[in-house]
């Protein structure tokens, strides 16, 4: 049997540490072993670092990203008011 790992956290700070060995010339390979991390967390912590600087998965969205969930919290939103005015129709109905 395998036994998984249990998830880990990482500070913001250690994740920079994490990237900024990563851009000095330290090999993946290297950190990987030494701070014992996934391939594909350190990998995702490079591409944030290079492209927002941001390690939260929020300031990593692109624009359309954005667009879908606010446009999923609006359908939502309607629903439930289309909800609202059915039960207020069938009670204006009853009367």
């Amino acid at each position: 049997m395998s036994s998984r790992r249990e998830r880990r956290t990482y500070t913001t700070e250690f994740k920079f540490q994490m990237v900024k060995l990563f851009e000095n010339g330290k090999p993946r390979s290297e950190i990987i072993r030494e701070y014992e991390l996934s391939p594909t967390a350190l990998d995702r912590w490079i591409k944030q670092g290079e492209g927002s600087g941001s390690f939260k998965e929020k300031d990593n969205r692109t624009p359309e990203e954005n667009e879908l969930i606010r446009l999923r919290k609006e359908v939502t939103q309607l629903k439930m008011e289309n909800d609202v005015l059915k039960q207020a129709a069938l009670i204006l109905g009853r009367r």
